[in-house]
């Protein structure tokens, strides 16, 4: 084993842990992992950059655009929402669910289609006294069905397209995953519509949760009218820096103040309400004046009125907050939005709500004002979980124009008119000149941190075949599958790509993958497109942990799931996929 070797290896170790402890976002670790290989002369600048100049990249830019344009107009989120007064049984109305989100997934990007719609999934829920929990993860995995059914399905096959092209192979064309993908998404829905959504838990929504365990984290105290802080304001009256409560709302005769800002001043008779540790309550009864609101029956429904709503948001992946305390985000200010609890692997995080740091997929319950819904409209920091309005006749016209256009370019592409990148930027270009989306919006629509990811992923990749580390590690999968031949390698394959994909992304898994398993089909002398398409769908195929997907850890606080939920009902799933792509693929290029 040579020294260039051991370096990759040895930074690919470094990175993966990294990943999986999330030491810092995906994007800056897998970044700063290139650059070290860059430094050190495994790679030269032009293969460190040759990723961000990369076809299947740059259409992934596109398609974020496309994708952005198609769910702003709320069309396909309308009809969608007829689908759900439909049918009788939960496994009914979920494959009436199920076959148009995959429909949909296949075409458009996953994550704003389950965003989209999880706030009128939990709205029928609560309608129909149904839990939510029934429906939230089927809806995340069969957002996963749809993304391995085409080349645009997800930003994982437009990688390895782009990773073909680069290694001197035709790429796939539109419908070339179909042939795996669409069988294996039929069998995941009968799955799911029969034994899967029974093996879920029946949850309540985390606003039930709450509201249930009320007493142990909000607090009301009442300003008399000797009270030493009358006439102050919040911060002089030492109310902005508690040690483990948060002043949340002001509540004045029949006005409410919210968020509190900190020049607002106390007036007698104000009932203050916090959020927090109820416990350091004690800090606040040492001021003179101030008095706890003992039989106060508060509920987090008293929190809300006319001006004021609850709402969950998750912290998404490209979030600029992460690893940042919700005092240092300068959330209240910069949304119009207090936020009352915070949800963690299921559990609320006890402790000063101020002193908490985000990390990706925390709920956030929130108490918004009526300015929220304008500062947060462009916000990728988050996903904001709330039903969708009716779209107006302005937003029909441009929904009927986007659909039209993706509709357009799905044939351009497909029948070889023009390739995929060319028939995206004319997409683009299309609903830009309609108005179906400004540029403004199209710029926020682009998630700059999962491109980084990729294209951070293509330098490492190329150090991996450059070095000979891909050689080194395709001959111990080549010999570990001698015994089964082809099929024993294609499961290999799947299994340790799906195992990546589970612990770090999707995309990044893809692209280690990639010259790994090409050197392995070269070694068996087999077809390498066949290894190359199961490695592509097991990238994908993540059903196991709520990690190893956006959509799987969106819904993960709103759903009320535990780790052990994602094991129980998504490794079947995996392993129905394994089987149905190891068939198809031995089949055909076998």
């Amino acid at each position: 084993m040579n020294l260039d070797i051991v370096i990759v290896l040895t930074v690919l170790l470094i990175m993966l842990v990294c990943l999986i402890k999330e030491v810092a976002r995906p994007d800056i670790i897998i970044f700063f992992s290139l650059a070290f290989l860059l430094l050190v002369g495994i790679v030269t600048p032009e293969e460190a950059l040759r990723g961000f100049s990369n076809e299947g990249m740059l259409t992934v830019a596109l398609l974020f655009i496309v994708a952005s344009a198609v769910h702003k107009a709320g069309l396909l989120n309308f009809w969608l929402q007829q689908l759900l007064g439909k049918g009788k049984s939960t496994g009914g109305i979920l494959a009436r669910l199920l076959v148009p989100v995959s429909g949909m997934s296949a075409f458009l990007n996953n994550t704003p289609i389950v965003v989209m719609l999880m706030g009128d999934i939990r709205k029928w829920c609560q309608d129909k006294g149904v839990s939510p929990s029934k429906f939230l993860l089927p809806l995340s995995y069969a957002s996963i069905f749809g993304g391995t059914m085409t080349l645009i399905g997800t930003s994982t096959n437009l990688v390895v397209h782009g990773l073909l092209l680069d290694y001197g192979f035709a790429g796939y064309s539109m419908f070339q995953l179909t042939i795996v993908g669409l069988p294996a998404g039929i069998l995941g829905i009968i799955y799911l519509s029969t034994i899967g959504h029974k093996l879920l838990p029946e949850n309540k929504t985390l606003v039930q949760e709450l509201s249930k365990e009320s007493r142990q984290y909000l607090a009301e105290m009442v300003v008399e009218d000797d009270s030493v802080i009358v006439g102050k304001t919040i911060e002089k009256a030492g109310l902005r820096n508690l040690t483990g409560l948060f002043l949340i709302e002001i509540i004045r005769n029949n006005e409410r103040i919210m968020p509190v800002p900190y020049y607002e001043t106390i007036h007698s008779g104000d009932r203050l309400i916090f959020t927090g540790l109820v416990s350091t309550i004690v800090e606040l009864e040492n001021i003179r004046g101030l008095r706890l609101e003992t039989g106060s029956d508060l509920s987090l429904e008293d929190l809300r009125n006319d001006n004021t709503q609850l709402i969950e948001a998750v912290v998404s992946h490209q979030s600029g907050m992460l690893n940042k305390s919700i005092k240092e985000t300068n959330f209240r200010s910069k949304y119009d939005a207090a936020v009352v609890a915070i949800h963690r692997n299921n559990e609320r995080i006890r402790g000063k709500l101020g002193e908490i740091v985000l990390k990706p997929g925390d709920t956030l319950l929130l108490l918004v004002g009526k300015d929220f819904k304008k500062r947060s409209a462009n916000s990728n920091e988050f996903y904001f979980i709330m039903p969708k309005s009716k779209p107006n006749l302005a937003d029909a016209r441009k929904g009927k124009i986007a659909i039209a256009t993706l509709i357009a370019m799905v044939v351009l592409a497909s029948t070889g008119i023009l390739s995929m990148f060319e028939a995206a930027i004319l997409a683009v270009g299309l609903m830009i000149v309609t108005k179906c989306i400004t540029p403004e919006d199209a710029k926020n629509s682009v998630q700059f941190s999962v491109l980084l990811v990729i294209a951070s992923a293509f330098g490492i990749g190329i150090a991996l075949q450059k070095s000979g580390a891909a050689d080194f590690l395709a001959g111990y999968i080549v010999q570990a599958s001698m015994l089964f031949g082809t099929v024993g390698l294609l499961i290999i394959i799947f299994i340790i790509t799906a195992a990546f994909t589970e612990m770090i992304t999707n995309n990044a898994a893809a692209v280690l993958m990639f010259p790994i398993g090409l050197s392995a089909a070269q070694q068996m002398n087999i077809e390498p497109l066949g290894v190359i398409i199961t490695l592509t769908i097991a990238a994908s195929a993540s059903f196991i942990t709520p990690i190893g997907y956006q959509t799987n850890l969106i819904v993960y606080g709103p759903g009320g799931y535990r780790f052990t939920d994602y094991i129980k009902v998504g490794l079947p799933l995996t392993l129905l996929y394994m089987v149905v792509t190891v068939f198809i693929v031995s089949m055909i290029w076998g």
